[in-house]
């Protein structure tokens, strides 16, 4: 007899992933160490996490003959980005486990959906106001004052669909510049550092957090994630809590990010929510017991959910296409000058500025040592041919 929609699932069951990116690779990677069969939805037959699979199916995620032949395959599924659409999650979860579902994907990705969830279960947030016309943009304008931020409603990420308004007679033209379309309009936030707080919860609604990690940018992309971050254990405390309930809040089953701006007064803002698993969490798979990758697997197949304290304080710094400027790094170099250092790649097509193609690791006992060692061998990659990565 085939096993019922909240039925576990055992390896060598068949799970499914919707999205070809890296997330997706490494979700598959973490199934595949648990025994199952893992395999992906993707658009293009190049993407990491075809590289990897055990099956795949090749076609745009809302294609309903792609979603069929999907669901003969995939026992249970679950995505590896937020655009997903939420009708093809719903019409899935008809004969298969959907992880997270359709509504947790549905409000987080839209910023609209997620600051009006945020603001009607009180979770501390930014001020915000809509835009949705030249109206709303006034109003905006007067709600949260200026500075203000415009970001699109929906697909922006890394910094991409958003805009600094500083005077109001700009603020037409910057909302003209994002193609006035649906835009939430933030409140300038005086904050001291952004931390996260990856946490798992399964279908019986046990959870696991695991430690803030404290995230470092660069033009607006992540540059370097700190485990555990250094802020204290009241506000460590604060955002394991608030992360916990932001999933309890969405009935998530699965992985849930949630970013925090921390104020300048040490409070915590929610910046975004990420229903799957995140780039600040990469660290977790040689750092933490029970990585975030295992998690999501865990979660999506109905196993109790595994330990998140880590082995030891870890440090990972991304490696953007930047580095293949001027010829492939020198791997060797890198990995000699510290042996401790993972290297991840994931086997993308094409390196070009801004892009992620991997990342570095390194466990230390002191966590500030261990972001030391990681950019020292990031450096490492390109001393024959510096491009300024620190």
């Amino acid at each position: 007899m085939s096993p019922g929609l909240h039925d576990p699932l055992d390896p060598p069951a068949s799970l499914g992933v919707i999205g070809g990116g890296q997330l997706g690779r490494m979700f598959i990677q973490a199934a595949q160490r648990m025994g199952y069969r893992a395999g992906v939805l993707a658009t293009r037959e190049d993407e990491p996490a075809v590289q990897v699979a055990d099956w795949a199916v090749i076609a745009p995620s809302d294609q309903l003959s792609a979603l069929r032949s999907f669901a003969d395959q995939a026992e249970a599924i679950t995505v590896e980005f937020e655009n997903v659409s939420a009708s093809a999650l719903r019409w899935l979860a008809r004969t298969r486990p959907v992880r997270p579902g359709w509504k947790t994907v549905w409000v987080s990705q839209n910023r609209l959906r997620e600051k009006s969830f945020l603001t009607r279960h009180k979770i501390p947030h930014a001020p915000w106001r809509p835009v949705r016309d030249v109206a709303e943009l006034e109003l905006a304008i007067r709600a949260v004052g200026l500075p203000l931020i415009l970001k699109t409603a929906s697909s922006g990420y890394d910094g991409k669909g958003q805009v600094r308004v500083e005077r109001a007679e700009d603020a037409r033209s910057a909302w003209s510049s994002l193609g006035q379309v649906a835009c939430v309009a933030e409140g300038w936030v005086d904050f001291q550092s952004e931390i996260s707080v990856v946490v798992a919860r399964g279908a019986d609604g046990a959870a696991e957090s695991f430690p803030v990690g404290l995230n470092r940018h660069q033009s607006h992309i992540l540059d370097a994630t700190v485990m555990p971050a250094p802020v204290g254990p009241i506000v460590t405390l604060e955002a394991q809590t608030l992360a916990l309930s932001v999933a309890q809040a969405l009935e998530t089953v699965g992985v849930l990010t949630v970013e925090f701006f921390v104020t300048s007064a040490g409070g915590l803002l929610v910046n975004e929510l990420a229903p799957r698993p995140h780039n600040s969490g990469h660290l977790t798979i040689e750092a933490a017991t029970t990585s975030q990758f295992e998690q999501q697997v865990r979660a999506l197949s109905g196993l109790p959910l595994g330990a998140s304290d880590l082995i030891r304080p870890a440090a990972m710094v991304n490696l953007l296409g930047d580095l293949w400027a001027e010829g492939e790094p020198d791997w060797q170099a890198a990995l000699r000058s510290d042996p401790g250092v993972k290297l991840h790649l994931y086997g993308k097509k094409g390196a070009s500025p801004g892009r992620k193609m991997g990342h570095l690791t390194v466990l230390d006992p002191d966590p500030e040592m261990a972001l030391c060692r990681v950019q020292a061998a990031r450096r490492a990659l390109t001393a024959r041919h510096p491009v300024g990565t620190s």
